[in-house]
C-alpha cells in the first residue's frame, strides 16, 4: 500500500504557470524493494501529476532518508519530469493519502541532442563546494551519470563508477579542477615547461 512520507512546504510554478505543491510517496514494489515517487498537486486546479520511480530503496527507513533530503533543485527537476510528457491527472484526495498507487510507468524518453542534467554543477558549485556536494548527494545514479555525460567530464575512471558517491565526488573534484583552471587562466598566469 502506498503511503506519504513527505509533504513539502515549498510550492514550485510549473512552465504552465500553475502552482504545484509536492510530496513524497512510496510503497513496497513486488520485488520487496521500497519504490519512491513524487506527487505534485496543481493548487489551482486540484489535478495530481506524479513523475515516475526517483528511486529503490531496501526498506522504509531508506526511502524516507532519500525523501527527507530532496532538495528544491532535485523538486523542482521532478516536477518539469511528471509534467512533460503530459500524464492524464486525477482528482487530488482531501486527506494525505497518495493520489497514486505506484509511480508512473517508464516511457520511451525523446531523443534529444544531448544528455539532460538535472543541474549545472558550474553554477551551484558557484554556492560552495559544500553546496554542490549537497545537491549532488540527493541525486541517484542516473542523474549523476547525466551529469558527467552533459558537462563532458569524462576522463576518470570515477564517472562511470555504479556507486553514487563515487561519482558525486568524482564530478565536485572535476569541477573543482576546471575551476581552478579558469582563474589561473583568468589571472594570466602560466608555468614554464622544462
Amino acid at each position: 500500500m502506498a503511503e506519504v512520507l513527505v509533504e513539502f512546504d515549498a510550492v514550485f510554478r510549473g512552465p504552465d504557470g500553475h502552482r504545484y505543491a509536492p510530496k513524497a510517496c512510496a510503497r513496497v514494489a513486488e520485488d520487496g524493494l521500497w519504490e519512491g515517487w513524487l506527487e505534485f498537486s496543481d493548487l489551482d486546479t486540484g489535478d495530481v501529476f506524479r513523475s515516475g520511480r526517483e528511486t529503490t530503496q531496501p526498506s522504509r527507513a531508506d526511502t524516507m532518508y532519500w525523501a527527507t533530503g530532496l532538495t528544491r533543485v532535485y523538486l523542482e527537476g521532478a516536477l518539469a519530469r511528471a509534467l512533460v510528457p503530459v500524464r492524464r491527472a486525477e482528482p487530488a484526495h482531501v486527506d494525505v493519502e497518495p493520489a497514486f498507487d505506484r509511480p508512473a510507468p517508464p516511457f520511451a524518453p525523446i531523443e534529444v541532442a544531448g544528455p539532460r542534467a538535472v543541474l549545472d554543477p558550474f553554477e551551484v558549485y558557484a554556492q560552495g563546494e559544500r553546496v554542490l556536494r549537497q545537491e549532488l548527494s540527493a541525486l541517484d545514479l542516473d542523474h549523476l551519470h547525466a551529469i558527467v555525460r552533459a558537462y563532458g567530464l569524462r576522463g576518470g575512471v570515477g564517472g562511470d563508477s555504479v556507486v553514487p558517491a563515487v561519482v558525486a565526488e568524482y564530478i565536485v573534484a572535476e569541477i573543482r579542477s576546471r575551476q581552478a583552471e579558469v582563474n589561473v587562466d583568468s589571472l594570466g598566469i602560466t608555468e614554464d615547461v622544462q
